[in-house]
């Protein structure tokens, strides 16, 4: 059971938004560099990072802080935010990235992602965040008609490596995750879901433990990682006896 901590960019900078609004972004570093470092120091496994401004652009706006984490810091990233061609994938992997995320295109074509799995197996993740049940794209800023399951479904036998799955309503606010939705999800595919949005103290991290949340891959902490609400020795001794 992982728990990734969450890098979000925006202009550079290391931010969290509330609700995926990006006029509500709060600069937590100037240095996301520096904090990926913090990270590896504490002893976690995963770097889950976003270029926010990417998502919105429709390419990597980001690159020039990504690729210093790549070469600098000795832990596994994985990168969503703007990575809609088989060219920007490629050109991330041979950077050394260890797992891209698609979430807007694995709505627009979802073709492009069985090509991409052929391609690079174990290295495509696939990002769906929900608005009230509905698959949200293009940076959060459109909901579209297609339901969470649906769109999962639709990857069963592609060699998706991971679904992310969000609850923007609860993305960045410290509510704690939407585990019934996730659950509801993750027993609705065979591919391992890692839940997003909302992990707000240790009681999302003993959640994490329960037999039945054996069917998730792990979960995505933001906010709640740099406002000092989680005891990360303890949160991590917990996860790696699950």
């Amino acid at each position: 059971m992982i728990l990734f901590p969450a890098i979000d960019l925006k202009d550079g900078k290391c931010v969290r938004l509330q609700k995926g609004d990006m006029d509500k972004a709060t600069i937590f570093n100037d240095d996301p560099v520096d904090q990926a470092q913090q990270f590896a120091a504490q002893g976690f496994k995963y770097l889950h990072m976003v270029d926010l401004n990417g998502a919105f652009a429709g390419e990597s706006v980001n690159g020039d802080p990504v690729e210093k984490i790549i070469r600098d810091v000795d832990m596994p990233v994985q990168l969503g935010g703007g990575i809609r061609t088989l060219d920007h994938i490629k050109a991330w992997l041979d950077r050394g990235l260890t797992r891209v995320i698609l979430g807007t295109i694995a709505v627009r074509d979802p073709d492009l992602v069985y090509k991409a799995c052929e391609l690079y197996p174990g290295q495509i993740a696939v990002g769906i965040d929900a608005r009230g049940g509905k698959v949200a794209v293009e940076g959060w800023a459109e909901t579209s008609e297609l339901d969470v399951i649906e769109l999962a479904q639709k990857f069963e036998g592609a060699g998706v490596a991971a679904i992310i799955f969000t609850d923007i309503d609860r993305d960045g606010i410290l509510t704690g995750i939407n585990w019934d939705a996730t659950l509801e999800l993750a027993n609705a595919t065979k591919i391992p879901v890692i839940a997003s949005g909302g992990l707000a103290s240790m009681d999302d991290i003993e959640m994490m433990t329960k037999p039945e949340m054996q069917a998730l891959e792990g979960a995505i902490s933001g906010r709640a990682l740099y406002d000092g609400r989680i005891d990360v020795p303890a949160a991590l001794e917990k996860l790696n006896k699950v």
